[in-house]
């Protein structure tokens, strides 16, 4: 027998933090899912079931074997009494209690299995199914919502399966037997057992409702403190902090939020112990009541004294479920609710699946077709709940409701076209929010075009596998992101089952081989959170060594340089040297001096292409380009502004010779 507190098992603190409970009703399609994950543990829950009825049953026996004691075995008047008989129900009561102790141990067993067999299920099929998203999923949700639906929500969905759903089976089981051995016993007293079942239900109901509203509450605060530390705790949050200082401020913005954690909590067991209380009391007096009427029976002689003992043991055995039974319903559809969250995430639609019939790409070469490219941002809303904090309200709507977008979308990219041979260094510049790093993107298919195509080897990109355009292409960004792992295992990520010796040259070859051997550990060095116990420099370099290892036949540098001071952008451009020769390469450089020797620059601007041509071309040209590097060069270390200035990277305007970046390819 299990008795859940008052608007909510384990089920209902978890997962009914985002819907009104009150008024909802049980959704067959949600029961039906939960059966399609729990199927796979039938026989398991099978013999939970028959464990529980076994441990009911076996609870009934005490009672019944004192009623003997009583009534039988112990000296009545001047009787002996029958010692034989005393001895084999004393033995048969150890023995029930035995067996029960043995089917609770039995009960736990089963109930873990399924129930950590089920938490497997949901957090791989979550964790799969999420890290398939679009990135435009991850730039609008909030990390610390979408991991609480990995934890919380899918612990709740597991402790519903087996632990609302199993109290409930329990209690039923435990409530159904005991009424009938009552009955058995003298149907009269219990019928008067069953007259207080209102004093129950009433307050239970009303109880519960308050109970739920307030349990929600501390889940959705909770659930905000906790993003709050996920964005605080990370190296960047906590250098921002530290930057603005803002500690004392973020102390006490995170103080209030704990102490209303801290306030929620006080009035949720203080509202809980009150009803259990309140219940607690009425059951005292039905049993009272059993000791009173039933005593006035053994007087007249109607009942025996056993049986009077064996009906008040099982009164006590009855109000509890009767106490969990009363709120059954707030539990369930808290426990669906639970389940409804982790389907709200699973039902997200992954709009970058492979077609059916997708190819693979085979041996590719690096030519890239970019045919009258459009592409607008998608503003859909994927998952409402994770996008905005559930406790913050804005602009008068509902806190955690999204804003449906009311436009469409404005294109980033209008008619983009190019054609981009094997094995050449094309570059893409323009200001600021021309749609640079977008193009960039829709190469290795990170966004699908709105209209028109991006080809590989003459493969629509949506019509090969994305295992195999993601093998086909490296991207290095400006800011690469390094787990907090070893070095050795940040490069192993790129191909796993790398040796030593291939990690090694590909470190080489990245410039930054020398670097690591002088750390302490190697290869073995803790980089830390995003990489930031190296200097950008490093961390630029160990991310091309990463690209290197992965050997890809198409390179995309997103600004790969621009964060860099003249030493380090040094230092990375000949490791690009190296990175680039024999590979397509997109370069989406700020710093215009280091593609001069580009084989194509596009310009674009307000998402087209302006201008194309090479560096001595366009400069010659007048246009856009010769004023984004007459401007751009003069601010950088070495510029002088001139068309044949020397930039940054060391590469000669005028005469077209070679930087760093491109010299191993000429």
């Amino acid at each position: 027998m299990r008795v859940g507190g008052p608007g909510g098992g384990p089920g209902g603190l978890l997962g009914a933090d985002r819907s009104t409970i009150a008024g909802a009703r049980f959704d067959g399609t949600v029961v039906r899912r939960v059966w399609r994950f729990a199927r796979p543990y039938r026989w398991m829950l099978l013999a939970y079931v028959g464990t529980i009825i076994a441990q009911a049953l076996v609870q009934l026996t005490p009672p019944l074997l004192f009623r003997s004691i009583i009534d039988s075995a112990i000296p009545q008047g001047g009787d002996g009494g029958d010692r034989g008989l005393l001895h084999l129900l004393a033995g048969l009561a150890v023995l029930a209690a035995f067996a029960n102790g043995g089917l609770a141990l039995a009960d736990r067993y089963w109930s873990s299995r399924i129930g950590e067999g089920v938490i497997y299920d949901l957090r791989t099929a979550l964790y799969d199914h999420v890290q398939r998203m679009p990135v435009a999923f991850f730039t609008r949700t909030q990390t610390g919502a979408l991991t609480n639906r990995l934890n919380s929500d899918v612990l709740g969905a597991q402790q519903a399966l087996t632990g609302t759903v199993g109290s409930v089976v329990s209690n039923l089981i435990s409530l159904v037997t005991t009424i009938g051995a009552m009955a058995f016993l003298d149907w009269r007293l219990t019928g008067l057992s069953l007259i207080v079942l209102p004093l129950f239900i009433l307050p239970a109901k009303r109880v519960g409702r308050r109970m739920q509203a307030l349990r929600r509450t501390q889940m959705d605060l909770s659930a905000s403190m906790n993003a709050t530390m996920t964005e605080r705790f990370n190296v960047a949050g906590a250098l921002l902090v530290k930057l603005f200082g803002r500690s004392d401020d973020e102390s006490r913005s995170f103080a209030d939020r704990a102490d209303a954690v801290r306030v929620t909590g006080v009035r949720v067991a203080l509202v809980g112990r009150t009803f259990f209380i309140a219940l607690g009391l009425v059951g005292a007096i039905g049993t009272a009541a059993i000791y009173w009427v039933g005593g006035l029976q053994v007087m007249s002689g109607d009942l025996s004294v056993g049986t009077l003992v064996a009906l008040a043991a099982y009164v006590t055995r009855l109000y509890a479920p009767l106490t969990a039974l009363t709120n059954a319903r707030v539990d369930l559809m808290s426990a669906l609710v639970s389940f409804d969250r982790v389907f709200e995430v699973l039902d997200a639609a992954v709009p970058l699946e492979d077609r059916p019939g997708a190819v693979p790409l085979a041996s590719p070469t690096g030519a890239i077709e970019l045919d009258d490219v459009w592409f607008a941002y998608p503003r859909d809303v994927i998952v409402a709940t994770l996008e905005l904090d559930p406790t913050v309200a804005a602009g008068g709507r509902p806190a955690g409701t999204a804003v449906e977008p009311t436009e469409p979308p404005r294109p980033v990219l209008r008619g983009v076209s190019a054609a981009i041979q094997p094995g050449q260094l094309v570059a893409l510049v323009g200001p600021s929010g021309a749609g640079k790093t977008t193009l960039g993107m829709l190469v290795p298919r990170l966004y699908d075009v709105t209209s028109g195509a991006v080809r590989v080897d003459g493969h629509d990109v949506r019509d090969v596998t994305q295992e195999s355009l993601h093998t086909a292409v490296g991207v290095v960004s400006q800011d690469p992101h390094l787990f907090h792992d070893t070095i050795g295992n940040n490069l192993r990520y790129a191909r796993p089952d790398a040796t030593d010796a291939e990690v090694e040259a590909a470190a080489r070859a990245a410039q930054v081989h020398a670097v690591i051997a002088s750390l302490p550990e190697g290869y073995d060095t803790v980089v830390g959170d995003r990489g930031y116990r190296l200097s950008g420099g490093e961390k630029q370099r160990v991310a091309i060594a990463r690209m290197l290892l992965k050997d890809p036949s198409i390179v995309i540098l997103d600004e790969a340089t621009s964060h860099l001071d003249s030493e380090n952008e040094a230092a990375v451009q000949r490791a690009l040297a190296g990175a680039l020769a024999g590979r397509t390469s997109l370069v989406i450089a700020h710093r215009l001096s280091t593609i001069t020797a580009a084989d194509q620059i596009l310009v674009l601007d307000d998402g087209r292409v302006v201008e194309r041509g090479t560096h001595r071309d366009l400069l010659a040209a007048g246009g856009l380009y010769a004023d984004l590097y007459h401007t751009l060069v003069r601010d950088e270390p070495g510029g002088n502004g001139a068309p044949g200035g020397n930039g940054a990277a060391g590469g000669n305007g005028a005469a077209g010779d070679p930087g760093p970046a491109r010299a191993a390819q000429n």
